[in-house]
């Protein structure tokens, strides 16, 4: 696959134990979900290395003040993607707990494989706000591309895309139709089947994280 300068696929020793466990049809919905959080978690860490709002403030030790740097308040959205991707949120109100949460639904047309919104709620000033769009996987791209449209026609101008296993054919799509928006991968699978599932991938993670299959 082409690289692309606004792509990180993550190489992560304890990532990749967590999605071994993760793919495994016999995970249990329970542990299933504590995983997703999990490696969301980590990634988080490793995607706000840069790009966060800060500001300076002043703290008091038990010996004397001193300046520290700290995450800017109210200055982070979560925006995941339903179904799939409320399973992320809890992995990054770990960090960041005090984050709004919005929420784009869209579902895939069986037929076209095309994405189809249903629903759109996201908090007041998003606009000025470093966006977490999350969804665990990222198959053709086009779910993606288009919430990332929606964000962007609200005003967003600081998005960040999430996603815990990714197709060659959904990053490359998100990649070239958004270059301004960093995209992190927890793995690059091989490819998508007939369908539009990714393999080896690990079947609908909405399904295994609500046990509705």
């Amino acid at each position: 696959m082409k690289q692309y300068d606004n792509v990180v696929i993550f190489n992560h020793p304890l990532i990749n134990h967590k999605i071994a466990i993760l793919r495994d049809e016999k995970t249990s919905m329970k542990e299933f979900r504590e995983l997703i959080e999990e490696i969301t978690t980590l990634m988080t860490y490793e995607a706000l290395k840069e790009g966060v709002p800060t500001v300076e403030k002043t703290v008091t030790t038990p010996l004397e003040t001193c300046q520290q740097t700290v995450v800017a308040d109210n200055a982070i959205a979560i925006v995941p993607i339903l179904r799939a991707g409320l399973g992320m949120v809890n992995g990054i109100h770990v960090l960041f707990p005090s984050a709004r949460v919005g929420h784009i639904g869209m579902y895939r047309d069986e037929e076209t494989l095309e994405p189809k919104e249903y629903y759109c709620k996201l908090p007041d000033g998003i606009e000025n706000k470093l966006v977490l769009l999350v969804d665990p996987m990222l198959a053709t791209g086009g779910s993606a591309c288009d919430a990332i449209d929606l964000l962007k026609k609200r005003g967003c101008k600081n998005i960040k895309f999430m996603a815990i296993i990714g197709a060659p054919e959904g990053i490359s799509k998100v990649a070239e139709s958004h270059p301004d928006v960093n995209i992190y991968v927890s793995t690059q699978d091989r490819q998508l089947n007939e369908n539009g599932y990714i393999l080896p991938g690990l079947g609908d993670a909405g399904d295994r994280l609500f046990g509705t299959k």
